[in-house]
């Protein structure tokens, strides 16, 4: 007669098989890798400049697509008065294009998603300006990937940043205007209006037709 606890070869069965169904029903989260960013102008920035960044984001898969559909990806700065302009682009073609404005904007897994073979990346355009009262850095972007649920999916987090200094110290970084080294008059000619070496032979000449007359008289 079998014991109230029941087999244990099942128990291990039904165990294994929640597991490797748990496993499959969660999706993959995708990998996130900064390959590339400008800036204008370059930092150190000052409060109040008017930036321009764009940074580059590859999409490399780790599970069945390049990303999962149900998934989003979050996009956030620090600039005030933000403007965006997002690009994904798919095995070197532009793929899909979209605009947003203020401190956060957001791409649907759906127009990220692509077999494992695909190359995507996105080209992300950030205009803003940096906030007064900024301390040391201002994020320029931070990308997350979002669950089903709204929560970050831990690791896919990247962070581009920029440094921040006073006006003053971004004045007194950059070069100083070069002095001219000409001089700041010419050499103006004697007060007779002859030069020096001029009038000196012509004293010179002068004696010397004197002496010479002398000894013909």
């Amino acid at each position: 007669m079998m014991s109230r606890e029941g087999n244990p070869f099942a128990r291990i069965l039904v165990l294994f098989l929640a597991v490797t169904i748990t496993g499959i029903g969660i999706p993959s989260a995708a990998t996130l890798v900064l390959t590339g960013q400008s800036f204008a102008p370059v930092p150190p920035l000052a409060f109040g400049d008017r930036e321009h960044a764009a940074v580059t984001v590859a999409v490399l898969p780790s599970g069945d697509t390049t990303f999962t559909q149900t998934h989003t990806l979050q996009m956030q700065t620090g600039l005030s008065d933000a403007r965006w302009d997002i690009r994904v682009i798919a095995n070197g073609r532009p793929a899909a294009q979209q605009s947003a404005s203020g401190t956060s904007a957001f791409v649907n897994g759906y127009l990220l998603s692509y077999p494992v073979t695909s190359d995507v990346s996105l080209v992300v355009t950030i205009n803003g300006t940096v906030p007064s009262g900024t301390v040391s850095d201002v994020t320029v972007l931070q990308v997350t990937e979002l669950d089903t649920s709204g929560q970050p999916v831990p690791g896919s987090s990247i962070l581009v940043t920029a440094s921040v200094v006073s006006p003053s110290a971004v004045q007194t970084e950059r070069p100083q205007e070069t002095q001219s080294s000409l001089p700041s008059a010419l050499p103006s000619p004697t007060r007779a209006g002859c030069p020096p070496v001029v009038c000196l032979g012509a004293v010179i000449a002068g004696m010397a037709l004197s002496g010479y007359a002398g000894m013909r008289t």
